[in-house]
């Protein structure tokens, strides 16, 4: 059996999704999601530009393989999931960047998420039109 190599994993989340983003030690950078790259998982520009916030933030030295696993939720709660796992990680490697991911708030998980539908309404809030008559 060959040596496996050591990998490095944090759990990122928002609303229903859940990621798992593993960072090993590379030659060069890589960067997977579920098995695609990155480009092919997260089409539009915005939704990249959400993912690689964090890399472009803080512009580490070393090159990493990075692979995210990801599920639940939308594809843009599942962007910042992986934002949120990324973010955790190079807090913790990189001292000097742990201020300034905390000041952009990437470190703090997003508690936002959908409320739920209550009896007698439409849907949270929303109540059905009122009559006179």
């Amino acid at each position: 059996m060959a040596d496996k190599k050591q990998y490095v994993e944090k759990i990122g989340r928002r609303k229903t999704s859940t990621s798992r983003v593993r960072l090993t030690p590379a030659s060069k950078m890589s960067f997977t999601v579920n098995g695609k790259d990155v480009k092919d998982y997260f089409k539009t520009p915005a939704l990249l530009k959400v993912v690689n916030d964090v890399t472009s933030l803080v512009k580490p030295d070393e090159k990493y393989e990075i692979s995210v696993v990801v599920q639940g939720g939308g594809i843009h709660s599942q962007a910042e999931a992986v934002r949120h796992g990324l973010a955790r990680f190079f807090a913790e490697l990189l001292d000097d960047s742990k201020s300034k991911l905390k000041k952009e708030g990437y470190l703090k998980r997003d508690p936002r998420s959908k409320e739920r539908r209550k009896f007698g309404l439409k849907k949270a809030r929303k109540a059905p039109q009122w009559s006179k008559r």
